[in-house]
């Protein structure tokens, strides 16, 4: 019963946060996409676990945040939010990166997962 307890409050907190973060609309007025492809990286004897597209528009809620996808991580993730907001800012339509992922694995002591990531923005057109 105790598992079921923390799985529905841990399903709560997500939704909660989704919440919070706002719509892409509200967000970033004048986006009209984002793009990421990304690729899940694991310390294995097979390290790409996953290669997936995820795409968000403006009625969608702003949470970049992405789960780790190893069972064995507690309060680990990877948060794409800076990135988006970085260029957002600067305008930009594209970045790559890789980001480790800072959970804690309890069969692993060092540094379990990552990602690499090429995001693109597509904005509204400017009047002028």
């Amino acid at each position: 019963m105790l598992r079921r307890q923390t799985y529905l409050e841990k399903q709560e907190q997500k939704k909660n946060a989704m919440i919070a973060a706002g719509l892409v609309s509200e967000r970033y007025p004048g986006v009209l996409s984002i793009a990421f492809q990304i690729t899940y990286y694991q310390r294995t004897s097979v390290p790409v676990l996953m290669t997936r597209t995820v795409n968000f528009y403006p009625g969608n809620h702003a949470s970049f945040h992405l789960d780790c996808m190893r069972e064995e991580c507690t309060n680990g993730g990877f948060d794409l939010a800076p990135v988006v907001a970085g260029l957002v800012k600067g305008r930009k339509r594209s970045a790559r990166g890789n980001i480790t992922c800072r959970g804690k694995d309890t069969a692993l002591r060092h540094s379990h997962a990552s990602i690499s990531y090429e995001v693109k923005i597509e904005y509204a057109r400017q009047e002028k």
